[in-house]
């Protein structure tokens, strides 16, 4: 029976810790509001415990974090944290790529391509969250087909800050694509998809971090813009 119990707690954990993700990705969760355990437990027809659990995961994730003496709140995100994130990103992305180089699959490719297909039709119909969902899957299987344990960790880790909700963090850029970039987007997917196909590891590596980087420079020009 204990065991029992501990099961269901660990499964109400998990179950509370995604609804909140969901929220906090969709921007319902605003960045900076403050998550408190009694109204989220009544929320979510749960007791406390799961839902400080929950919370705990959250933080050690980077979605929300503890102030000491006043409690749990929804990360925010500021443009330096922005620079330094894509920075990261586009190291850590480049890396994975030139594994992903060595060890991608004809079927891991042919789903890229796919992707790639489906993110370029989504960006004609307008359909942004739907968009970036795709274009998150694309970097995804990318990083994933490295084979590197920790690379992969990390990456989606750092994936659930980006982009959706670093970005909606910034008006600007909370609910449309980043200007000028759909169309440069398509054109560098192929090139990696190209690169990868041809399994040359320093091309992958060169052509991922610069797409990274380029975007990072375009949020960044969008919000000076908007200041």
């Amino acid at each position: 029976m204990p065991q029992t119990n501990a099961l269901a707690q660990t499964q109400l954990r998990r179950v509370v810790a995604e609804r909140l993700r969901a929220e906090i990705h969709a921007g319902e969760l605003k960045p900076g509001e403050w998550l408190r355990q009694e109204q989220l437990a009544q929320k979510f027809g749960v007791s406390q415990m799961p839902v400080r659990e929950a919370l705990q995961d959250l933080v050690s994730e980077g979605l929300v974090e503890h102030v000491p003496y006043r409690g749990i709140r929804v990360i925010e995100f500021g443009v330096t944290d922005l620079l330094d994130l894509y920075a990261s990103r586009a190291f850590q992305e480049g890396l994975a790529a030139r594994y992903a180089a060595r060890n991608i699959t004809p079927e891991q490719l042919a789903e890229l391509k796919r992707l790639s297909d489906d993110i370029e039709r989504r960006r004609v119909q307008k359909d942004w969250m739907e968009y970036r969902a795709l274009n998150r899957r694309f970097h995804q299987m990318i990083y994933t087909a490295s084979g590197h344990a920790y690379l992969i960790r990390t990456l989606d880790q750092m994936w659930n800050a980006f982009p959706t909700m670093m970005l909606g963090n910034f008006p600007a850029t909370a609910g449309k694509p980043i200007p000028q970039r759909g169309a440069s987007d398509k054109q560098e997917h192929l090139g990696i998809i190209g690169a990868l196909q041809a399994h040359d590891c320093e091309r992958a590596e060169r052509l991922m971090r610069a797409h990274v980087e380029e975007s990072g420079r375009r949020i960044v020009a969008v919000l000076k813009a908007e200041k």
